[in-house]
């Protein structure tokens, strides 16, 4: 080895020992005959000393510069009095270089390694090598190997297997566009890359294994944000004879466990709430609520529908909704603020936003009470609560669309008033889902979380006489305001999952072409089952408090899906497109 020392390692029980490190050398000073490099490695940093007396040492310090990476011989001795450095856990000691070696040089990188000064995304994309060096980075990265080897450790103490599944699979609808692979050995003819394991994950419990997990690699062709990626990694889980509550269970446990082995972040509450999805919508305008903060949706349709207020009254005449929130300290609003909210309410698909606004005195500004009943304005602002100092905001719209706009505007007036704790971490269940989503454009049943979900079983019935009021037995685990997983349990039965096809006018051909494998091993015995698969990098991004999940993946792609640093996607050769039977159609 050419070190007897990690950096980050030495301690003042050290002092006296002869030492060797390598490493780059993270900052150079030269004072004035003595140099000081700080050397870094992946344990952390230590002071080397350069000093006249030693003079190849000292000649050789003098000419290295940030990032050379050198190896270093020399003797651990305690800091001068006054000059330990309490920041870093060496700053106790450091190392007199009797031998400094360049073990090669570094041209000038393009931002400060040695610091999280900000540098433009694209930069530290191209040369993400460099930016993985920076401290945050490897922290992230090191954060993402400990929740991947707990959950390891965890799941193998509870009886799973881990089992990989193919990459090169079936295409077949998941939701989102398959990546395809073409076939050398089968011209025309194509591979699709795994959106996840789902099929082959119920496989694995019709062959018996009854408990299986995998880190899985999954592929979506699909739009992307700041928590998307084209390429990402799931805790991919399945389990035989369990119900809902089993489920959600072990993976509550698991989650409570990864927070406070991996981070000192302190969970908002214990057992994780649990929210059926029409509540969720309901009280949040989402099912992925962040219910780290209040402010919730009130519903006051009763207390408006006879009024002479036009707006509330006729929309609520033909089905819809009055909701309003309640917004703490923002009854000084000028109008063009409130203009903005309303922006942003129509941004969301609402027609408009109603406001009232509670002085701190006692008077009452708004944009309709003159419409309402003394008694009823009281009745509004008691229901919401207001309190002087408040901004309560309406809107009247469709159910769905009032709750959505004002969900949204929960979150950006959250913001604002920095009401959401950055450091807690607020985890939920979402259950309860409708098993079918009515499509108006096509005219048929959507699956609501995927074809296999299976129905709560008091709603079979309702399949074939009322399928939009059926549950599903789906559960989405949620976290300050992101899905971070999402399960369900199973069809287990032919004759059911053939039910489900029909009712998604999916005809058996087709069915029979694409899942064929699946209803046949249905046929075998196929215990009831169930299972969930947990983001990883999207855990690991609320673990680690940060934006996107491209601060946790080591070399992600851009928003544009493109790979900056080895510049993919890129052309073919056409030799191998002619071998592959592919001819590119300008």
């Amino acid at each position: 080895m050419l070190k007897s020392h990690n950096c980050g390692a030495l301690r003042r029980e050290h002092v006296g020992a002869e030492v060797r490190l390598a490493g780059w050398v993270n900052r150079w000073r030269d004072h004035g005959g003595v140099v000081f490099l700080d050397l870094r490695d992946r344990s952390g940093i230590v002071q080397v000393v350069a000093n006249p007396g030693e003079d190849a040492a000292l000649d050789a310090a003098q000419r290295v510069r940030n990032e050379y990476v050198i190896q270093v011989k020399g003797t651990v001795r305690l800091r001068p009095e006054g000059l330990v450095n309490p920041s870093i856990d060496t700053g106790e000691i450091e190392v007199v270089a009797h031998e400094l070696t360049v073990l090669n040089p570094a041209k000038t990188p393009p931002f400060y390694i040695y610091d999280d000064t900000p540098v433009d995304e694209s930069v530290r994309l191209k040369f993400r090598y460099l930016d993985l060096r920076r401290p945050r980075m490897q922290r992230n990265i090191i954060l993402r190997h400990r929740v991947v080897k707990h959950i390891r450790d965890f799941l193998d103490a509870q009886g799973f297997v881990e089992i990989e599944t193919p990459i090169l699979f079936k295409t077949t609808p998941e939701g989102a566009r398959d990546y395809l692979v073409p076939s050398r050995l089968h011209p025309g003819e194509f591979y699709a890359l795994p959106q996840s394991p789902q099929q082959l994950k119920q496989l694995l419990m019709v062959a018996g294994y009854e408990r299986y997990f995998q880190i899985a690699r999954c592929f979506r062709d699909e739009d992307q944000r700041g928590d998307r990626q084209p390429e990402f990694t799931q805790l991919d889980m399945e389990m035989s004879f369990v119900e809902r509550d089993d489920v959600i269970g072990l993976v509550e446990q698991l989650m409570t466990s990864i927070v406070m082995t991996c981070t000192d972040r302190p969970l908002l509450a214990q057992p994780f709430p649990r929210l059926s999805y029409h509540d969720a919508m309901a009280r949040y305008g989402t099912d992925r609520p962040d219910i780290r903060f209040g402010m919730e949706l009130v519903e006051v349709s009763d207390l408006v529908a006879d009024t002479r207020f036009a707006v509330f009254r006729d929309v609520i005449a033909v089905g819809g909704v009055v909701k309003g929130i309640r917004i703490p300290g923002c009854a000084g609003y000028s109008r063009r603020e409130v203009d903005e909210l309303t922006n942003l309410v129509r941004a969301s698909g609402a027609k408009g936003l109603a406001w009232l606004a509670l002085a701190q005195d006692g008077a009452i500004r708004s944009s309709f009470v003159k419409h309402l009943e003394e008694s009823t304005v009281a009745a509004i602002v008691d229901r919401l609560e207001g309190k002087p100092g408040d901004l309560l905001v309406f809107v009247a719209d469709h159910s769905r669309v009032a709750c959505s706009a004002l969900g949204d505007l929960r979150l950006v007036m959250a913001d604002r008033l920095s009401l959401r704790d950055p450091n807690v971490l607020a985890f939920c269940w979402i259950i309860d889902f409708p098993l079918f989503e009515w499509d108006e454009e096509e005219r048929r049943w959507d699956p609501s979380h995927h074809l296999f979900t299976a129905p709560m079983p008091e709603d079979v019935s309702l399949l074939d006489t009322d399928p939009g009021s059926a549950r599903g037995q789906q559960y989405d685990l949620v976290c300050n305001g992101y899905e971070v997983a999402g399960g369900s349990i199973r069809i287990h039965r032919r004759e059911t999952q053939e039910r489900v096809f029909g009712l998604i006018g999916l005809d058996p051909a087709v069915a029979q072409e694409r899942f064929g494998h699946m209803l046949e091993a249905f046929e075998y015995g196929t215990p009831p089952h169930g299972g969930i698969a947990p983001g990883i990098d999207r855990l690991v991004m609320l673990l680690a408090g940060e934006p996107n999940i491209r601060e946790v993946i080591a070399f992600p792609k851009t928003q544009q899906a493109a790979d900056i640093m080895a510049g993919a996607p890129s052309t073919a050769d056409p030799r191998q497109l002619a071998e592959l039977h592919i001819r590119i159609v300008k």
